[in-house]
């Protein structure tokens, strides 16, 4: 089922999602919820936040990224193919590397994209999707995409990674996303 996308403004973007357990109710019908959902709305990446959920649990594709580039757009990165896979309960062990730009958006706000810098490379612990649990080490792409729903599970949206005056320039473009004043193709839940 496909579940609708929360807008900026809305306070569950806001909160530190909490850890679960093998136990959480329909976690399978959820994850696989989550997969339809981030597939509909042309997503590579979507945290539980994102669907209303304060939970930390996100689902990542950066596979079908790189099979949507050429051959010279891939030599700029060292994790293709790529990486498709569930994150529950991740917290960040390690991130390093020098900070790269790239121009990101985010489902919640949708029609902004911006240049954010962050690191090259993250380690997380997490469990997947049967709770088993890895400590690994991920760049490039799928470590920006990893660290953009990471940030979903800590309270945080891409554009905290901006300047001030930047944010206070799009200010009037949040406020129509939080009131509803924005078209897209995938379903949205507005604040209020």
């Amino acid at each position: 089922m496909i579940l609708p996308i929360v807008a900026y403004g809305h306070p569950v973007l806001r909160k530190v999602a909490t850890d679960i357990t093998p136990g959480y109710p329909n976690l399978a019908k959820l994850i696989a919820d989550m997969w339809e959902t981030m597939y509909a709305s042309n997503g590579v990446g979507l945290a539980a936040p994102q669907v209303n959920k304060d939970i930390r649990l996100f689902v990542i594709d950066t596979v079908q990224v790189f099979n949507n580039m050429d051959e010279e757009e891939k030599a700029g990165y060292n994790d293709e193919p790529g990486l498709k896979s569930v994150f529950i309960n991740a917290h960040i062990v390690e991130m390093d590397g020098d900070e790269w730009s790239y121009n990101e958006g985010c489902l919640s706000i949708p029609k902004i994209r911006e240049d954010i810098y962050r690191q090259e490379s993250v380690t997380l612990t997490y469990a997947d999707e049967n709770f088993e649990k890895h400590t690994t080490t991920f760049t490039g792409l799928t470590a920006r995409v990893i660290l953009h729903e990471y940030d979903h599970i800590d309270g945080k949206l891409f554009i905290d990674h901006i300047s001030p005056l930047k944010r206070k320039l799009m200010k009037g473009r949040l406020n129509d996303i939080s009131k509803g004043r924005v078209s897209v193709d995938y379903k949205m839940l507005f604040p209020g």
